[in-house]
């Protein structure tokens, strides 16, 4: 499956959260060489528990909207996976 997600770069800690029926992500990394993308992959890895080669970005590379493929999850098991994640933090 796809999902759109937010993200805003150099915020105060990496969050993932629903948000006005959006995913978004808050990374405490910049926007510099990658390193954002780099992060927002890896968070959604630990956040959705899912193997980082299951995910995938696929479009909004230099952009603050990005496309990322996720595979083996239902749009339900995204949302479910996400709120579970921040009960537990």
């Amino acid at each position: 499956m796809q999902i759109t997600i937010r993200v805003i770069p150099r915020s105060s800690r990496n969050t993932l959260e629903w948000e006005q029926g959006q995913l978004k992500a808050r990374l405490t990394a910049a926007p510099v060489d990658g390193a954002a993308n780099a992060a927002l992959l890896a968070l959604l890895a630990e956040r959705l528990a899912l193997p980082r080669r299951s995910i995938r970005l696929v479009h909004g590379a230099t952009g603050r909207q990005k496309v990322v493929s996720l595979e083996g999850l239902s749009p339900e098991e995204v949302e479910q996976r996400v709120k579970q994640s921040k009960i537990k933090r």
